[in-house]
């Protein structure tokens, strides 16, 4: 029965094609307009790596000076100075470990047909590639040893390695990088998080562009390497890239990835040991709590999602609203010049229960012809939000789940703006229509 309803549906579509046509479109815009809106939410506050985001954790330390500072005062700086991320890295607490900080050069290529440009990419550790599950290409990461041994060693993105080399393997190769020689120990393939929840301070921000290459934290110390990215030196320092580190300034970003969720406590039981320790040192001195943050919570704390992008959501379903308002008063009209034909129905045996059961799928097939028009005005409104900007494009496209959430908005939609039109359609007298015939 509910197959034939489904036929009937679609047939009466065709009874006043005009009318079916306004509110396919009208329930189609306001799909449209909800669904591309959410789709960006969606993909703006996604767990980026969701089996591992409760052992991945950023720890912070406050190592600002006491001059202006009240107890409770919120900290303003989300980095660690290279002293503390030093030893953090030596700690040999959790799974694995990593310090990240941007850096950038030229690349001096060895074809003659290609001059010298400029890159930007990431020092850190061999765990981060395994932390961050990095997909490779060609090769592999640069082991401990080669981070023990300072070794001049650097991973490609795919991006760079097909610029410089094209289809070919490029690992074993040297590659003039930073104005020094590197050898080239592998390739990563694509990957860029949505959000860039490893890097979201300074750099190129949560939905920016790939790195183009890794080369490891000791190395990039050693030979000096230009700093990319964000600093705060509240103390000041002096000149020199030495004087850099020995000072406090704010620069590098780290990373402990625990064995499971419990080793949370661990982390922070460390964290306040290794705080009081420094105080003793004379460093550390305002006392503020020592803070971990997994993965989900780092994304709240740096507020990757603003106020201003769940509004609009809220507007868009508020758009939405009122195209079930208007499609509300169009079902109504529909099904209220085909009173006649309920009277027969009814006369003829169809209990109440059948007529909302009719008329409530041809509902569901208007919200259905929806669905379909609305997935395209959505994919259409999501290709010219991600054509405005670089950082849009990377979240303005849709997965299986709001694919299917696009469907299930339009049908849900119309079965609830048709349950007023319905009903009321199931109050018909038979007697009546058939005494107007």
């Amino acid at each position: 029965m509910l197959q034939y309803y489904f036929l009937l549906g679609v047939r009466n579509l065709r009874r006043n094609p005009a009318l079916t046509a306004l509110m396919v479109l009208i329930l189609a815009v306001g799909v449209a307009a909800s669904v591309s809106t959410l789709t960006i939410l969606h993909m703006m506050s996604g767990n980026p790596i969701p089996h591992k985001s409760e052992r991945l954790l950023v720890p912070m330390v406050d190592n600002a000076p006491t001059e202006g500072y009240t107890a409770g005062d919120e900290r303003n700086d989300d980095q660690l100075s290279y002293r503390d991320a030093a030893n953090f890295l030596a700690s040999k607490l959790g799974d694995r470990r990593t310090a990240i900080f941007g850096v950038g050069g030229t690349v001096e290529p060895a074809r003659k047909d290609m001059n010298v440009f400029n890159v930007g990419g990431l020092a850190n550790t061999h765990d981060f590639f395994t932390m961050f599950e990095v997909p490779f290409l060609h090769g592999q990461p640069w082991s401990e040893k080669e981070d023990a041994a300072n070794a001049d060693v650097v991973v490609l993105s795919r991006q760079l390695a097909e610029k410089l080399y094209g289809e070919a393997n490029p690992v074993g190769q040297r590659l003039m990088l930073l104005g020094f020689p590197y050898q080239i120990v592998g390739v990563a393939d694509t990957w860029n998080p949505v959000p860039r929840y490893h890097r979201l301070v300074g750099g190129s921000g949560a939905f920016g562009e790939a790195d183009e290459f890794f080369i490891p934290v000791a190395s990039a110390i050693r030979h000096e390497a230009s700093f990319n990215g964000s600093m705060n030196c509240s103390k000041g320092r002096d000149p020199g890239f030495q004087a850099l580190l020995d000072s406090e300034c704010t620069w590098i970003q780290f990373w402990f990835e625990m064995h499971d969720a419990g080793g949370r406590a661990d982390l922070q039981n460390y964290l306040d040991a290794y705080a009081a320790e420094q105080r003793k040192l004379g460093r550390l001195q305002r006392a503020a709590p020592n803070t971990v943050y997994n993965v989900m919570e780092w994304l709240e704390q740096q507020k990757v999602v603003g106020n201003d992008s769940r509004v609009s959501v809220w507007l868009a379903f508020g758009f939405l609203l009122l195209c079930l308002v208007n499609t509300i008063g169009l079902l109504l009209a529909k099904f209220s010049v085909r009173a006649a034909e309920v009277g027969v129905r009814r006369a003829l045996g169809a209990s109440r229960r059948e007529i909302f059961h009719q008329f409530l799928i041809e509902s569901a097939v208007v919200g259905l012809a929806g669905g379909v028009l609305g997935l395209l005005l959505s994919l259409g409104a999501l290709t010219l939000i991600g054509q405005s900007s670089d950082q849009l494009k990377v979240v303005a496209h849709m997965d299986w789940s709001m694919l299917l959430t696009t469907f299930a908005m339009a049908v849900g939609a119309a079965i609830l703006a048709g349950l007023l039109p319905t009903w009321r359609a199931c109050l018909v007298t038979p007697a009546l229509q058939l005494k107007s015939q």
